[in-house]
């Protein structure tokens, strides 16, 4: 029988980690100095590119391109010289005892009408002074409106409504005017964005720079993660910057986007700069260390990078453009936050040396509690303590904790879903006064009424089907009344002769209806209902209910897709990362049981307006967005993996070494559970800067984002995760692979070790170590023959 045989002592390659013989030199820390200097270079020139990426984004994007809703808006501005007024000029009467009547008050209004109409983006005025109509007209008498349409898209709208506000808006005469209308909120919302992502950046980086200074204590080490994210942050606006030319860019991702540089880059700097500091303190050099730490810390932060990118690529199954561009913002952020703690982060550590521990604050107290015995033999620190408790009794522990996760999450069961209007503005806001007029002051709801468009019908010619129609949806529940052609219909009957006006409703051909209905407007229950019931003829149905329907109707039908795509990928990505499906699953499980938490969470403070003055007011709707819980998902939920990836990392690190589960996980969690704390709160920090916004998506993304990160650092990772893996006990390691059969001399550990070796040297080196490995293999075979 062959005989297993090992290298002798003098035969032997040196004594090294098994991980530092895996791979050669990374790239990065062999040509260190190039590196840093393309980094830099790159960083300047990301800077110059992406500098006016902020103006060429914009708010809209909520509803999908082949909306039925943005059809039928077009036909109304084509064929009705109708449809939803781009601005919306509010006119109020100031001195007391006059109304909107009086002829001081009407000559004002015209000149407002005239600087309106003289610019040539505006294709049609229209106001209470010009039309007489009843609809324009508040209830008080002290209050009218005057209506302009634009020419362009979404954002060029936006844009006209910024450039004509100031020429319109204060006093004109005895009138105050107020602006507001769809272009107007989206230009509210462009400013407020800019101005709040200034903001939390001048926040966020001060307070993490005082953290991260708590955490590495010396001013070097401080300063390297904050480098990388300004790194990660001007290369995303760069590549969004060049993304704007072609597609649409949301003024929400890049918000998002410019926190989650900062987050992700810390994140990562954090973890991989601990993880060199420790092999530095087990006595390794400098390349050594970054060997050790880019095989283990930096394995796990490549895979943290893919879940979290892969959780927001998610968001691209949607057809709404707002959630696809804050997909492509996280990926390209995800991508940039890798790169930089992957590529540069190891440059620069290579460069520095032992200078990154220079200036530190905290020398003294690090000197006095420096060790240099081995990890195993280190005692365990708090984190590990607590979970040591989970662990000798994981059932009387874990159970309470997941019943205060479930009651956290219970909120989330009694959430309402809409789209937010003029009320995502701050209290207080121009826009957002005009939107709180409308409801209160004009009862009527013409404005806001839905509107079915029946572009192949000639009213003319088919009276009386367009009358049957009319009536029908007279029935209709929650359904006030019904303007068209052929009169005003309530409850199924014809109440109101046409008149002259009447005619407005109808082309040649088509015809359209105006259904006004009681409550909240942006009830998609109405347009629904429209859209199924029998017709004469082809419909498009439009209006805020309408809308709404059409921004929920795409998420309600791939939303099962999306978080089928969202788990696989997840579970994949940790099952290639650590080979445990058992792993795999309890990372999905408890994953899920956080953000459920996360999500009664924002119900109870943004639906319900509970402890709302702890984020600052804002307007309480009763509903949340309908987007905001898909977009909170997915960016949670990759960062919650995040977490995982590198927890799981250092669990199976410490297993493969011979320890038992109850060891290995003690001392996973031992070592990581201070970084995850720091991290956490890091984070937090950052997503509190962005929650300081004034706009309530960006408020709740905000603090969902940091509320989750918490929970996911404390609760999950160091109670649950322990308590779950002692339950499991052996199953954790379970693997479908098949055992390694056992190698020879020549093993392929060892010959991976000297290829590294031969493709980080130069030629004459390669030569020489491959003629000595060829010889000492040659004569261990000859001896174990022998």
């Amino acid at each position: 029988m062959p005989v297993e045989t090992t290298l002798s002592s003098k035969d032997d390659p040196p004594k090294l980690d098994v991980r530092n013989r895996l791979s050669p030199t990374p790239f990065a820390v062999r040509h260190r100095v190039l590196v840093s200097a393309l980094a830099l270079l790159v960083t300047v020139l990301a800077g110059f590119v992406g500098h006016d990426v902020a103006s060429l984004t914009s708010s809209g994007g909520l509803v999908p391109p082949d909306a039925e809703s943005l059809r039928a808006e077009e036909l109304l501005n084509r064929g009705f010289g109708a449809g939803t007024p781009d601005l919306i000029a509010l006119a109020r009467v100031r001195a007391p005892g006059r109304d909107v009547d009086a002829p001081e008050a009407a000559a004002a209004a015209r000149l407002v009408e005239e600087r309106l109409g003289s610019d040539r983006e505006v294709t049609r005025v229209s106001s209470y002074w010009s039309t007489a109509s009843a609809n324009l007209r508040s209830a008080d008498g002290r209050a009218a409106l005057i209506l302009a349409w634009f020419r362009g898209d979404e954002a060029e709208t936006a844009r006209i409504a910024d450039r004509l506000t100031p020429r319109i808006a204060g006093r004109t005469g005895p009138l105050t005017v107020s602006v507001g209308g769809e272009a107007a909120v989206r230009a509210m919302v462009d400013r407020q964005s800019a101005r709040d992502t200034r903001t939390s950046e001048l926040v966020a980086l001060p307070v993490t720079a005082t953290l991260l200074l708590l955490v590495f204590g010396s001013m070097v080490a401080a300063a390297l993660p904050v480098a990388v994210g300004v790194f990660a942050v001007l290369g995303t606006t760069a590549v969004l910057r060049a993304l704007s030319d072609h597609t649409h860019v949301s003024v929400y991702a890049l918000s998002i986007s410019a926190a989650l540089a900062f987050a992700l880059t810390i994140d990562y700097s954090l973890f991989l700069v601990s993880r060199f500091r420790e092999e530095r303190r087990k006595g390794q050099d400098s390349t050594r260390a970054l060997h050790t730490t880019m095989h283990t810390a930096g394995r796990a932060v490549a895979f943290s990078a893919a879940t979290v990118a892969c959780g927001m690529a998610t968001l691209l199954v949607f057809p709404h453009p707002m959630l696809r561009s804050i997909a492509c913002g996280g990926v390209v952020v995800t991508a940039m936050a890798a790169l930089g703690s992957l590529v540069v982060l190891p440059a620069a550590l290579a460069l520095l040396g032992d200078r990154l521990e220079r200036f530190d604050v905290f020398a003294r107290r690090r000197r006095a509690s420096a060790t240099t015995r081995p990890q195993d033999r280190e005692p365990l620190g708090a984190w590990g303590r607590i979970a040591m408790v989970m662990m000798r009794h994981p059932l009387a522990a874990g159970i309470p904790v997941v019943c205060v996760v479930l009651l956290l999450a219970a909120p989330f069961t009694q959430a309402r879903f809409s789209a937010f209007d003029d009320r995502v503005l701050p209290v207080g806001a121009d826009s957002g006064r005009v939107g709180d007029a409308l409801r209160e002051d004009f009862p009527d709801g013409a404005l806001r009424a839905t509107t079915v468009v029946l572009p192949q019908l000639d009213g003319r010619t088919r009276a009386g089907e367009l009358d049957d129609y009319a009536r029908r949806i007279s029935l209709l529940g929650r359904v006030a009344r019904v303007h068209t052609a052929t009169g005003v219909y309530r409850a199924g009957s014809n109440v109101a002769a046409p008149t002259p006006e009447s005619a407005r409703f109808l082309a040649t051909p088509g015809a359209y209806l105006s259904v006004v209905t009681r409550g909240d407007p942006t009830d998609p229950e109405v347009a629904q209902a429209i859209r199924k019931l029998p017709s004469p003829a082809l419909i498009r149905v439009g209006g805020p209910g309408a809308r709404v329907a059409d921004v929920r109707g795409p998420i309600a039908a791939r939303l099962p897709l999306a978080l089928t795509l969202v788990a696989l990928t997840m579970f994949v990505l940790v099952l290639a990362l650590t080979r445990r499906p058992v792993l795999a699953i309890k990372a999905l499980a408890l994953n899920t049981l956080s953000l459920c938490a996360t999500f009664g969470a924002l119900v109870l403070v943004f639906q319900q307006g509970h402890l709302r003055w702890l984020v600052g007011d804002f307007p309480v709707t009763g509903t949340m967005d309908v987007l905001l819980p898909i977009v909170v998902f997915c960016i949670a939920f990759g960062l919650s993996m995040d977490y995982e990836c590198i927890l799981l990392s250092r669990i199976v690190e410490e297993h493969r070494t011979g320890a038992d589960t109850v060891t290995a996980v003690a001392r996973g969690v031992d070592r990581t559970g201070r970084l995850f704390t720091w991290s956490a709160t890091i984070l937090a920090a950052v997503m509190v800067a962005l929650a300081t916004s004034g706009l309530i998506f960006l408020k709740a993304v905000g603090v969902g984002l940091a509320l989750a990160a918490l929970l996911d650092a404390t609760v999950v990772r160091g109670l649950l995760v322990p308590a779950v893996m002692r339950l499991a006990g052996r199953a954790n390691w379970w693997t479908p692979t098949r055992p390694r059969k056992a190698k020879t001399a020549g093993s392929v550990r060892d010959r991976r070790w000297w290829i590294g070796r031969v493709m980080g040297s130069d030629m004459a080196a390669r030569s020489a170590l491959v003629k000595s490995t060829a010889t000492r293999l040659g004569r261990a075979n000859r001896r174990s023959s022998a």
